[in-house]
């Protein structure tokens, strides 16, 4: 289900829930204003205005209505005009919400939201059941990690698991996807009329950094057809939120969107919280901007030892490097080669749209500054032999060029045009080489690039370019530009969604080339009796904190020294305190990064035991990775004396449950036949994490829909469709054929083709 279709179905689950009736004892709820459409609902085509109040922009739970003769008010049946034929799509009658709770716990860079409601739902005939719909708004970078709901019969509890586990279960099916958006949605089935839905949801996401703050945000503007419409119904919100900075520097709460009443103060600690009884729901997202009080380069180190049950019995550490707000320090010289895919897929918006980040951002260069541009396909294009000066006759030239030659049209080819950047840059010690790689698509020879890239990075020094990448849409291999981008001691940023490029783009090229201190090193690692880092490369200090993790062997001492290179080339060195991460689950706050790393390495080597390594990682933190799978376990209530005496061990297994497949948040490692047949990033619903399956799907779900659509027996079935004199003269006519076995021969092949498909 594409966004399009899901506010179209929403639209109709609205329209569809006008025809209730709730009585004399109802609230007065001012109605949404309804946009306005080019084309009626009725049309098919695909230029019809979306109404965009209906994508999600809270968690909601819909009723998934096939059979609009189910509508109805649970607790008084009323008269409901018959409604012939059925939803097709399912209509998605938002519920009513009867309470809604987010805790937020923000430590370091990261966010833990544990969100809990509870939806009734009123638009179905208490008689009568429905599916239900949960669509849960994730936030920057968010992962789903972790789902439990109850109904009147039904439980439901997520695990993470490794395809093994469950490959010989039956009854499992697919469900879940990640829309637009970054809205993750899931259903669960049969849920009765008038009953109530208790949903807690868990996720991480990430702290935006910007303008020397950090900033939370999360979806939380709730329309007004999810008030409950009968007097008498408590309403509350609630909302608690943490920090933990992982320092001793006081920290000061720069805004928020809600009345935020503070309960906890301490060095480097916040806490707040939010409780109301309301009359309507939130009307705004939940937002809240904090800083770290410090103009200087500041640091943390943080140590953690495993708990009993971890697989990797090392320490850990994390060492927090932020770049202070000191506007006096001078800035580094600039060496930036932009490479831009011009590849067929790139046409329209994704090439307009890097065009005018690429433009944006060398309009702010300063003179001492040097840039070029490469658009590369299957050939490379520059803007000029050399690097230019940022004058503002070159910067009008680029301009130009760039509006005459980047035009999308032809392959994809990586390698030169990366070997024909690092040529250009990296001549003097004065300025911080960058290499900015935009892509939407995937290469072939991908290890080959990593391993000349590697060769040329050897040097490490002031003047070894950075890579910094940024990958457009499911199509391109976003590992192996995470790969690239660590290899290069750069940064990496991804826009899934053609709308998001406008704002990561610029963001990623702001970040990247605001160097604060270069070639860091931390002094004591080297002593240590062994090492693991992520990433494997100290990046330089930029415009956002410097985050570098890890696991090790020996001891710290109590004070540790960090070292780099400021702008006039003089040496930096600052003093790190060592301490315990009290109050910080460190484990699971560097447990994304770091198995996205490992998975960078691993698709880069084809190593089975990273694999290994990564799926223990997952299972253990419960957080999503590309080696395993997340279910959704769904248990029936027990209902008599004789079922609750059930052995404990009995009711975990899996085997004696219906177990759902969940689509996993990761991102795949590209799609080449895509990318070869230059598919537009966008074409088809984002489905993160299964890109490389989607020609085969493509195909398998077209062959289905010709033996619908063409076979004797979907000629039966569709005779339910039609009037009774198409259905009998259709009828007879399966039946003539059947006298010539063409109906088995049908039979068999649309067996076999389902096991196909």
């Amino acid at each position: 289900m594409t966004v399009d279709e899901f506010s179209r179905s929403v639209h109709m689950g609205v329209e569809l829930s006008k025809r209730i009736s709730y009585g004399k004892n109802t609230v007065s709820m001012s109605a949404p204003k309804t946009p306005s459409m080019k084309k009626s609902l009725s049309s098919t085509s695909s230029s019809m205005s979306l109404p965009e109040s209906y994508i999600p922009t809270a968690p909601m739970v819909y009723a998934v209505i096939v059979d609009p003769s189910i509508v109805d008010n649970p607790d008084i049946c009323s008269y409901q005009p018959y409604v012939y034929g059925h939803c097709d799509p399912p209509a998605l009658v938002p519920l009513h919400m009867h309470g809604i709770t987010m805790e937020v716990d923000c430590y370091l860079d990261t966010a833990f939201v544990t969100l809990t409601g509870i939806w009734r739902v009123h638009c179905v005939a208490s008689s009568a059941c429905c599916d239900c719909r949960i669509a849960i708004p994730l936030g920057e970078q968010g992962s789903v990690l972790g789902i439990e709901v109850e109904t009147t019969n039904r439980s439901y509890s997520t695990q993470f698991v490794t395809p093994q586990n469950v490959k010989d279960v039956e009854n499992t099916n697919n469900n879940g996807l990640l829309m637009k958006n970054n809205t993750y949605t899931f259903k669960i089935s049969q849920v009765d009329g008038g009953s109530y839905i208790h949903a807690k949801i868990r996720w991480s996401q990430k702290l935006l950094y910007q303008d020397h703050e950090f900033c939370f945000a999360a979806p939380f503007t709730f329309p007004a057809h999810v008030v409950p419409v009968v007097k008498g119904n408590p309403m509350k919100e609630k909302v608690l939120l943490n920090v933990n900075s992982g320092t001793d520097t006081d920290i000061i709460c720069n805004s928020g969107s809600h009345p935020l009443k503070e309960t906890r103060r301490q060095a480097g600690e916040l806490g707040f919280a939010y409780e109301a009884d309301v009359t309507k729901w939130s009307s705004q997202d939940f937002c809240f901007s904090y800083s770290v009080c410090k103009d200087d380069i500041f640091a943390s180190l943080i140590l953690q030892t495993p708990s009993l049950n971890d697989y990797d019995q090392r320490d850990m550490f994390c060492i927090y490097l932020f770049p202070g707000n000191d506007k006096s320090t001078k800035a580094f010289k600039k060496e930036v080669v932009f490479l831009v895919d011009i590849s067929g897929s790139m046409q329209d918006a994704p090439l307009e749209k890097s065009k005018d980040a690429v433009l944006g951002y060398i309009s702010e260069l300063n003179r001492e500054d040097t840039f070029n541009i490469i658009a590369f396909n299957g050939d490379t294009h520059s803007f000029s032999p050399s690097l230019d000066s940022a004058t503002e006759e070159s910067i009008a030239n680029a301009t130009e060029w760039m509006n005459t030659y980047l035009v999308a049209q032809g392959g994809t080819n990586f390698l030169d045009p990366l070997k024909q950047a690092f040529d250009m840059v990296g001549k003097t010690s004065e300025a911080i080489p960058i290499v900015f790689l935009i892509t939407d698509g995937t290469v072939e020879d991908e290890k080959d690039i990593c391993n000349t890239m590697k060769d040329r990075l050897m040097d490490g020094g002031i003047n070894c370019p950075r890579i910094c990448t940024f990958g457009i849409g499911s199509y391109c291999n976003h590992y192996f530009l995470q790969m690239l981008a660590h290899m290069g001691r750069g940064c990496y940023d991804a826009a899934y969604d053609i709308d998001s490029i406008s704002d990561r783009l610029p963001r990623l090229l702001h970040n990247a080339s605001s160097t604060v201190l270069a070639n860091v090193t931390i002094d004591t690692l080297d002593n240590l009796d062994s090492v693991e880092l992520y990433p494997f490369r100290t990046p330089d200090l930029c415009g956002t904190p410097l985050i570098v993790s890890g696991r090790y062997k020996g001891s710290f001492p109590n004070t540790v020294k960090a070292r780099g290179f400021m702008a006039d080339m003089s040496t930096f060195t600052i003093d790190i305190k060592v301490k315990n991460a009290k109050g910080i689950p460190l484990d699971k706050v560097c447990a994304r990064r770091e198995i996205d790393m490992l998975t960078a390495r691993a698709c880069l080597e084809q190593s089975t035991q990273l694999e290994e390594k990564i799926t223990k990682m997952s299972l253990q933190m419960g957080v999503p990775s590309e080696y395993n799978r997340m279910i959704l376990v769904q248990s029936d209530k027990v209902k008599t004396a004789i079922d609750s005496v059930q052995s404990e061990e009995k009711c975990l297994k899996l085997e004696n449950r219906k177990v759902i497949y969940l689509k996993n948040t990761s991102v795949g490692f590209g799609n080449l036949l895509a990318t070869i047949d230059n598919l537009p990033p966008g074409i088809e619903e984002l489905k993160l994490n299964e890109p490389a399956g989607m020609m085969m799907k493509a195909a398998s779900s077209c062959w289905g829909i010709f033996l619908d659509r063409c076979c004797c027996m979907g000629l039966l079935q569709s005779c339910s469709r039609m009037n009774d004199q198409c259905a009998i003269a259709l009828t007879q006519l399966c039946t003539a054929l059947a006298c010539f076995e063409c109906l088995n021969c049908c039979c068999e092949i649309c067996d076999s083709c389902s096991d196909l498909c």
